[in-house]
């Protein structure tokens, strides 16, 4: 798909292997009167960027716990997402490689926990949430043309441990419920650089992936694409976030143009296993 970049608003602080947290405070600032307190300005997620390319990730192999934004980078030229998985403690990489690799159900020490859904290669996605310390797993689920990407190796192990966290969640502009099977928005998404809240109020795992539609493209049009993908795509892959479990909310921020856009899930169905856009979780939105 062609490229639109997606624009993460949210800053880091001190640089941490790999990644940069922002908000030191700034030499001479004003003392507080006895009559007036300064307000301290909220503190801010960290920020862990990565890579993905065919078909690896690069990616810090330790980091904090805490409000964490993902800035996932596709380098292309396959079109790639950064979805994330918990383990249970015990579980390796390894556990999760051999269980992937037999068909049927995920494993229900595997939790899907979003992450930056799939951007245009040579462009941004990215993903707020909160991290608590344990083991996870970076990967990439699409298949397009082949088998799924984590097949072909894209797929890492991270490990997060304890640290403080002060941060507060972003303030979004618009929340995105998740259901079985639509996506229901509190308020119309307008022009701009907007942050999302995605939660996910249905009874199984559920995913947005964002696609700005070409000029004059309606969301049938791009599905009936979908079924051969013949020809160039008539859309832009901007983000999201991918597949979580029920219960979850998770913000990302994009760059919102006037025009028309699709609300994709792609996850497939617990009870039938046909994605879920087969299921009508499919939804064409105008911004302006």
């Amino acid at each position: 798909m062609a490229s639109l970049t997606t624009i993460a608003i949210l800053a880091g602080s001190v640089a941490v292997a790999g990644y940069t947290i922002n908000g030191k405070t700034q030499p001479g600032a004003r003392r507080a009167s006895s009559e007036t307190s300064p307000v301290a300005p909220a503190a801010k997620a960290r920020v862990v960027r990565v890579t993905g390319e065919d078909f690896k990730f690069d990616a810090p192999d330790v980091i904090p716990a805490g409000l964490t934004e993902f800035r996932f980078m596709n380098k292309g030229p396959s079109l790639h997402h950064m979805a994330i998985l918990r383990l249970d403690d015990g579980k390796t990489i390894e556990d999760l490689r051999s269980a992937l690799a037999n068909p049927g159900p995920p494993p229900s020490w595997m939790k899907e926990l979003g992450g930056p859904n799939a951007p245009d290669a040579g462009t941004e996605a990215n993903a707020t949430m909160m991290l608590r310390p344990g083991n996870y797993a970076l990967i990439c689920f699409v298949d397009i043309g082949g088998p799924p990407h984590f097949a072909k190796g894209m797929i890492r192990p991270l490990r997060v441990v304890p640290a403080r966290s002060v941060a507060s969640a972003p303030k979004a502009d618009v929340t995105m419920n998740l259901v079985d099977y639509n996506f229901k928005l509190s308020t119309p998404i307008k022009a701009g650089a907007r942050t999302i809240r995605v939660h996910n109020s249905g009874a199984q795992p559920h995913e947005v992936e964002l696609v700005q539609l070409n000029s004059g493209v309606t969301l049938g049009e791009f599905m009936k694409w979908m079924e051969k993908m013949e020809g160039p795509p008539p859309g832009k892959a901007l983000g999201g976030i991918a597949g979580m479990v029920p219960g979850m909310a998770e913000y990302f921020t994009a760059n919102f143009t006037p025009g028309n856009y699709a609300l994709v899930c792609f996850v497939p169905d617990a009870r039938d296993g046909k994605p879920h856009f087969a299921h009508g979780m499919a939804r064409q939105i105008t911004v302006r």
